[in-house]
């Protein structure tokens, strides 16, 4: 079960990961006809998004790899993912126009990210703790 859980993460990271990446690459050059069913998309937080879906694909590896520095990815994405929120909150209270689906889109996108930097955290320092007294 233990050997099974990093591809397990991975997996599920590289699939939000690659998703993030054809969404975001999609609405900023305008493929598939993705931007127009977007509506008023706010364009740093496309942005945003896409260069998390990148960490994302890192941090996959990172997993299967077993490297400390995947959840410092993950946390750096959740930090770009909170200042894009913040600029959203900025945005919208400046009268900017944006999609209501925006706003929770982006709080389950923080959350998601965050519980996968807690996860690398305590798995993979606990397994290389281990691997070490070994």
């Amino acid at each position: 079960m233990k050997k099974i859980l990093p591809y397990l993460f991975a997996t599920l990271l590289a699939g939000f990961g690659l998703l993030t990446l054809f969404l975001s690459t999609s609405v900023i050059f305008d493929l598939f006809g993705i931007r127009a069913k977007e509506g008023n998309y706010v364009l740093f937080v496309v942005w945003s998004n896409f260069i998390s879906s990148i960490l994302y694909i890192f941090a996959a590896y990172g997993f299967i790899k077993n490297k400390r520095w995947t959840a410092t990815l993950l946390v750096i994405s959740t930090l770009i993912l909170i200042a894009a929120f913040i600029g959203l909150k900025i945005h919208i209270n400046s009268g900017g126009i944006y999609e209501t689906k925006t706003v929770g889109a982006m709080i389950f996108r923080i959350a998601v990210t965050f519980v996968f930097a807690i996860i690398a955290f305590f798995t993979i320092n606990k397994q290389l703790n281990n691997n070490h007294n070994e």
